[in-house]
């Protein structure tokens, strides 16, 4: 990173990886493609014609502590929160069946906003130096903003409508992702039914750093840690979460960027999102009336990161 995210003497380190070999059940992915570019509203090509698409492996990882039940199903998650507009589409295909799509699997997803809070901790501290939460003057709800279900298609394709996630210490920029099966929406969610596979979406550190030099992600300074320090992407590329990202415009960043990735799910398999990645120690100062568990305190210090990989997955 450049500018104030950038410290080539961070000492914090990928204190536990994903375990090598440690596939959790349902936790299947496969590499995003570049040919869905051509055309972001159409069928998507199918992802049988990656080469050995369906034999790549991705470990599933902790759901972290920043998880909430009862998203809601909509295509616009944003509820006005600023940030560079991100389009994200998901393709899910069953892997144990030469990756045809899997139509009605429900895709979930969560992250952080534009200085690192998650709706529903809005006062955990997101490390480095950034502006409370409530200074951010916008009309989202603290409890639902960039939280969301879709349910694929007869292609198994789902479209969310975001902002470029901000980061937090000790992570990467990142979204995390649930793939469900069998459930059904009700009341305006998704119940029932089971999780297939609990992963995460990454970013390429050149076009994090584009982004964050931009309002207003610039107003959060401090220590980011790039994908080769974070504690759970292990540098397997798409296969690991890596999103295929396309500027909106080449020489704009603010105009936005456009995400695709296809996840390949055993839609027989369940996912405790248990998982197997250490995933750093969250932020401190989580809200005592957090709508779920309170997450553990105590953000580390550059000398005790090593002590994060007993902590969840954030």
């Amino acid at each position: 990173m450049t500018g104030n995210h950038k410290d080539t003497s961070i000492t914090r380190r990928r204190a536990l990886a994903v375990s090598g070999g440690t596939v959790a059940a349902g936790g299947l992915a496969v590499a995003g493609f570049q040919s869905a570019f051509a055309d972001t509203t159409g069928t998507a090509t199918s992802a049988s014609s990656t080469s050995g698409a369906c034999m790549t492996l991705m470990s599933s990882v902790t759901e972290g502590p920043y998880y909430l039940d009862g998203a809601l199903v909509r295509k616009d998650i944003t509820e006005g929160k600023a940030g560079v507009p991100l389009t994200l589409r998901l393709t899910v295909v069953d892997a144990t069946d030469g990756c045809t799509p899997v139509k009605g699997a429900a895709v979930e997803i969560w992250h952080c906003d534009a200085w690192g809070y998650y709706s529903g901790y809005t006062t955990a501290n997101p490390g480095g130096s950034a502006p409370a939460e409530s200074e951010e003057g916008d009309s989202a709800d603290d409890n639902t903003y960039l939280r969301g279900y879709q349910i694929g298609d007869a292609d198994g394709v789902v479209k969310f409508e975001t902002i470029f996630p901000g980061w937090y210490t000790p992570r990467t920029c990142h979204i995390h992702v649930k793939v469900h099966t069998g459930g059904e929406k009700e009341d305006g969610s998704y119940e029932g039914g089971k999780v297939n596979h609990t992963g995460q979406l990454f970013f390429a550190d050149d076009i994090a750093e584009k982004v964050f030099a931009l309002e207003p992600y610039a107003k959060h300074t401090g220590d980011y840690t790039v994908l080769a320090e974070d504690m759970v992407y292990d540098g397997g590329g798409a296969a690991s979460g890596l999103l295929t990202l396309k500027a909106v415009h080449k020489k704009d960043p603010s105009k936005g960027y456009k995400g695709f990735l296809t996840l390949g799910i055993d839609p027989d398999a369940e996912n405790t999102g248990a998982g197997s990645g250490g995933g750093g120690t969250p932020p401190s100062g989580a809200p005592s009336d957090a709508p779920t568990g309170t997450p553990p305190s105590g953000a580390p210090s550059d000398s005790a990161s090593a002590s994060a990989s007993a902590s969840a997955s954030s």
